[in-house]
């Protein structure tokens, strides 16, 4: 059995939600602020819900054609949109995710067996389970 380790890094400095975020690689290097739904002024800022988007939509898609291919379903041009929501209220702030999946030509019902599999498969669903709400969406385009 072959086992594998990859450990990412990213240094966050200044503020924060109003500072930068750097990969060790510098591949990410960016501005990040506070968006406009959160009362910050938004603009040509990152923010890190958008990076957790970013990944989770990636991984996702992996874990998809994963099990596609383990189940000999076809999928051809199948993408994956992460939609990461936070809010906040007297409690403080939440998130939750809805991963809209898109899968030219799979028959609905495959479809969906396909995005429960991926969900079990995907690191980032199984990080998150039990302690964020995630929806799987099949894009009705799909």
């Amino acid at each position: 059995m072959t086992t594998f380790s990859y450990t990412a890094h990213a240094l966050a400095t200044g503020d924060g939600r109003s500072g930068r975020v750097r990969s060790d690689d510098g591949l990410i290097e960016l501005d990040l602020g506070i968006p406009e739904g959160l009362g910050g002024a938004g603009g040509h800022v990152s923010n890190p819900e958008q990076l957790f988007a970013a990944g989770y939509s990636a991984c996702f898609l992996s874990a998809l054609t994963s099990v596609a291919r383990a189940q000999r379903v076809k999928l051809s041009d199948a993408r994956v949109e992460a939609r990461v929501t936070i809010a906040g209220g007297s409690a403080g702030f939440d998130l939750s995710v809805e991963l809209v999946v898109t899968a030219p030509g799979v028959p609905p019902e495959t479809g969906e067996a396909l995005l429960e599999a991926a969900h079990r498969k995907c690191p980032y669903s199984k990080a998150v389970t039990g302690n964020i709400p995630v929806k799987l969406t099949l894009s009705p385009g799909s």
